[in-house]
């Protein structure tokens, strides 16, 4: 967000801060959320009320009409509000009641009702919106106080998407509360967000401008959102993609539908384990945009069938219990169309690891000319973990037949990004735009035909898919573009020196009781 909205973040973290006492932090955002989301739902029914009553009035208007009886059918005609994807809100549901009835006692029941009503509404239009907005209030420790504390806030003008209709006020509310549960949350939030910066650079870099999107570890739906915002940016229209996602955990895929229908996208997200439950077996994808759970282990591999059409091999060879980040490829390349490029988000060890079910697949990619680009990032990027990451572009397109792109089959470009980024706090490190447009722009050279590359020392590399052979399959950018190429454990450095200082002491005590012992049998001579 700009610096000029730091006012608002302020006064929404205020708003959360309602919850102190009654509300564990990780659980902020079932409280916050569901109300942002009915604020949202009770503007846009307000805005197509009176966009439509405003209608009925202009002579010029086609809806125009002095019969109150017609007026009347169309201001309650539900299809005129489905048109514009909201609906009919009962008055029970509005946020202007839930504003007018804050003070009572019974506050906590009405938003449970009121969630209800909408919820009622929501399962009707779309049965995958079951059990979005479950009753939570009534049966929470919140004080009817601190409930109306958090709908006055949320009451403010400015943050009214009809006082500020251009601003995606709600969805920027919605982002950054998601952000700031992260943070609260620590490790286990992990689940749901990958930070804006990376999921900003992997738009940029894959440009869905129009197609079909999928993401089969799509958490929050940051990654569909961001690429609404890049369309949006580039005159795109929003028409022209379709979204696909799958998410394992039930209450992550409500933060993902309300976020998805807050910005009015068309969607389909299923729940479900892609691993192992790959709800969209036929699909065939543009873009496979993707920060999946990093090295996940007793995954259950066994559990697949020996035919299964996403791996590149038999069972035994091609997957292996210890980490699932090479399945997670293997999901990722099945998914995509003829000309479907795939970026992903993967922790760094999965550049060099040498146990056999990933190798083997890691091998395979190359062989085939299947990885397009590898970039490592720099440390401290996420907020839930310290594990070093890189990204994987992986490409069905890479042969430039589609007359944009040039033919780069015998070729992986190879880009080092780990000194980039800027520290916005001492625990996070984030892309400036700079950056962001730095490393896409060199890809895009890299790739487009007419366009103008060049290997650039410490950073770049276009490498022949020769020297990765003979690398022996090492996909470590630091190997190619100059710069040392240093094994990374994965281990954080601040876990590293807490190890070592921790060692350190206990050598410390066992040299002063050796000390203790040699003076004693001095003493005994």
């Amino acid at each position: 967000m700009a610096k000029a909205d730091i006012d608002f973040e302020k006064e929404l973290w205020d708003a959360a801060n309602e919850l102190r006492g009654a509300v564990s932090e990780n659980n902020y955002k079932n409280y916050i959320l569901p109300l942002v989301f009915i604020k949202h739902l009770s503007e846009r029914y307000e805005m197509v009320y009176e966009q439509l009553d405003n209608q009925l009035k202009e002579p010029a208007s086609p809806y125009y009409t002095t019969n109150k009886e017609e007026k009347a059918y169309v201001l309650a005609d539900p299809d005129e509000y489905t048109r514009h994807n909201t609906f009919i809100l009962p008055k029970e549901a509005t946020w202007t009641y839930l504003k007018d009835n804050a003070e009572q006692d019974d506050i906590k029941v009405r938003v449970d009702d009121a969630f209800d009503l909408v919820q009622d509404l929501l399962t009707e239009r779309n049965a995958q919106l079951n059990n979005l907005l479950p009753r939570i209030f009534v049966k929470s420790e919140l004080s009817a106080k601190q409930t109306a504390g958090i709908i006055n806030l949320l009451s403010h003008p400015k943050f009214s998407e009809k006082e500020n209709p251009e601003s995606d006020i709600l969805g920027r509310i919605y982002e950054y509360y998601i952000g700031r549960f992260a943070m609260a949350e620590g490790s286990g939030a992990g689940q749901f967000f990958t930070p804006g910066s990376i999921v900003r650079l992997l738009v940029e870099l894959l440009e869905p401008y129009k197609g079909r999107i999928f993401d089969p570890a799509c958490g929050s739906g940051g990654m569909f959102v961001q690429s609404l915002k890049f369309i949006n940016e580039h005159g795109g229209n929003k028409d022209d993609i379709s979204i696909y996602g799958q998410e394992m955990t039930a209450q992550t895929l409500r933060l993902c539908l309300m976020n998805l229908m807050l910005r009015n996208l068309s969607f389909d997200i299923k729940l479900g384990n892609s691993l192992l439950d790959d709800k969209f077996p036929q699909l065939k994808a543009d873009f496979v945009i993707a920060n999946p759970p990093f090295n996940v282990s007793n995954w259950h591999p066994e559990d697949l069938p020996e035919g299964d059409p996403r791996l590149f091999g038999t069972r035994e060879e091609f997957t292996t219990d210890g980490s699932a980040n090479y399945m997670w490829m293997q999901t990722f390349w099945h998914h995509l169309s003829d000309i479907g490029t795939a970026g992903i988000v993967m922790a760094n060890g999965a550049m060099t690891s040498n146990s056999k079910g990933e190798k083997n697949v890691r091998q395979h990619m190359v062989d085939n000319s299947m990885v397009d680009a590898i970039v490592r990032m720099p440390d401290k990027l996420f907020l839930t973990t310290g594990i070093p990451a890189c990204l994987f572009i992986l490409s069905k397109n890479r042969d430039g037949k589609d007359g944009t792109h040039r033919n780069r089959t015998d070729e992986v470009l190879f880009i080092d990004a780990s000194k980039m980024g800027t520290m916005a706090s001492r625990k996070l490190r984030v892309f400036t735009d700079e950056d962001i447009s730095k490393i896409a722009d060199t890809y895009h050279n890299w790739r487009t035909k007419g366009k103008k590359y060049e290997d650039m020392d410490g950073f770049c590399k276009a490498a022949s898919l020769e020297e990765v052979q003979k690398q022996d399959y090492k996909l470590t950018p630091g190997i190619y573009v100059g710069t040392e190429a240093e094994e990374d454990d994965g281990i954080p450095f601040e876990e590293k020196m807490d190890t070592l200082k921790t060692t350190l002491l206990q050598q410390f005590e066992k040299g002063e009781a050796l000390k203790k012992r040699i003076i004693e049998n001095f003493e005994k001579i």
